[in-house]
């Protein structure tokens, strides 16, 4: 057996629990997905992956800064003829 070394990493669980789902779907567990990782790291000398930050636009910005003011644009509804009526408006 080849001589290994230990990498302690500390996760949310929740991500853990689903990371280790996923990769019992594809039949390895969690160490070999991290060595396949390390070892694409060293074959590509660059992460394997395209790593960007997501563009979000006017309407998703607005929406998120309203969100983080405290601004419900929101209405609920308990008729459904009132509802219809609002989404006809919109058109």
């Amino acid at each position: 057996m080849a001589k290994t070394d230990n990498i302690n990493v500390r996760i949310e669980p929740e991500l853990k629990k689903e990371v280790e789902t996923t990769l019992n779907d594809l039949g390895m567990n969690l160490a070999e997905a991290i060595t396949i990782y390390l070892k694409q790291i060293v074959l590509t000398e660059s992460i394997p992956f395209v790593i960007k930050k997501p563009k979000l636009n006017k309407e998703t910005i607005k929406a998120i800064e309203e969100a983080e003011k405290g601004i419900n644009l929101s209405k609920g509804y308990t008729d459904l003829d009132e509802m219809w009526e609002d989404l006809e408006k919109e058109d």
